[in-house]
């Protein structure tokens, strides 16, 4: 047995989430192999209540008694700064030393891509985002704010260390997967000491995986290329930054936020896993929202806690909806939330 966090959050979180515990529920219906749901409060109810988001105990708890995170979204505009957010999501990612965060990006139908002549063929590839490091240590400051001569600074933080695990990670989920292509991003043409720190240690990484093609990219060109040739690209491992503008513009490509999982690991810990879309406020309540990405990251989860096979299933029983149209109205379907999450319920059942 496996002991997961359920952190549902704020918003659509709650709803997604539990079409997520649903879909997680039938699939292991059987299966022998249980998990030990946990709910935790936190979000932006918890925050505006007690004035804390999480706190040292809670996160020595996660870090001794718990396999896994499910967190649904945060956000809320009650919180406007969403402190909250920040200090529970950015939190674990940091504290927790989550220095993956996984971005598969497939395309289920071809109607679903903005692209003109692409098909699922043609989009399927997973994003290695260094998760720990970059732009987002919250490294730097404002002089004279608020002033005409204001500067800002933000440092982009590289280690040598963090660098070179997530390349490492890139080449051994290709060598495990039977990927022949490892993709490396940066700017080293305007950022010198960082780009330069990751052409070198992706260079040394490289030669030791004589099987796989590497290949290093400039972002921006290769942002253009994922839209005229996404087929090329089968992983692709980048900074914190270039990694999170890239696999939202990948998310896209294969149909958006609402079939869009992450999951943010360190091999062998706790992983954290959620849907890449936001609390959507404006949704919430609504029965509106989309699933299928919560289920999605519930998927990932089982295949981070040692049951592909269960997560393969919940991909498939995603693709037979989609194929079948049985979706929310951003896929072009009618279902609400609930409706949606029970057809996959339902093919999940007939699977099992």
């Amino acid at each position: 047995m496996a002991k997961v966090a359920v952190i549902p959050g704020d918003g659509v979180g709650k709803e997604v989430t539990r079409e997520a515990l649903k879909a997680l529920r039938a699939v292991l219906d059987g299966s022998g192999f249980d998990l030990d749901l946990v709910e935790w409060p936190h979000g932006a109810d918890r925050y505006l209540e007690t004035g804390e988001a999480i706190t040292d105990a809670e996160f020595d708890d996660l870090r001794q008694n718990y396999q896994a995170i499910l967190l649904g979204a945060l956000g809320d505009a009650r919180v406007p700064g969403n402190e909250h957010a920040r200090q529970i999501l950015l939190g674990m990612r940091f504290r927790l030393d989550l220095f993956v965060n996984f971005r598969p990006v497939r395309l289920f139908h071809e109607r679903l891509t903005p692209l003109r002549d692409k098909g699922p063929d043609d989009v399927q590839m997973v994003i290695f985002r260094e998760n720990t490091e970059g732009v987002y240590v919250g490294m730097g400051g404002n002089f004279k704010q608020g002033t005409p001569d204001e500067v800002a600074v933000q440092e982009d933080v590289n280690t040598r260390k963090g660098v070179e695990r997530i390349i490492r990670a890139a080449f051994e989920y290709a060598r495990a997967n039977g990927l022949t292509r490892v993709t490396m991003s940066d700017k080293a043409n305007a950022m010198e000491f960082a780009g330069g720190l990751w052409r070198r240690v992706f260079k040394i990484v490289a030669a030791e995986y004589a099987d796989i093609e590497s290949e290093a990219l400039y972002v921006d060109m290769l942002a253009m290329d994922m839209v005229r040739r996404p087929e090329r690209y089968q992983v692709i491992v980048t900074g914190n930054l270039f990694g999170d503008i890239l696999s939202d513009l990948g998310a896209q490509l294969a149909g958006g936020l609402g079939l869009s999982p992450s999951g943010n690991i360190h091999p062998g810990r706790i992983g954290l896993f959620e849907p890449v879309h936001g609390s959507a406020p404006d949704l919430a309540g609504k029965d509106l929202a989309n699933p299928f990405a919560a289920v999605l990251t519930a998927g990932l989860m089982l295949e981070h806690l040692g049951r592909p096979a269960e997560a393969v299933r919940m991909e498939n029983a995603v693709r037979a909806c989609i194929e079948a149209g049985e979706t929310t109205a951003d896929l072009g379907g009618t279902l609400g939330t609930a409706a949606a999450g029970d057809a996959i319920v339902r093919r999940l059942q007939a699977s099992a």
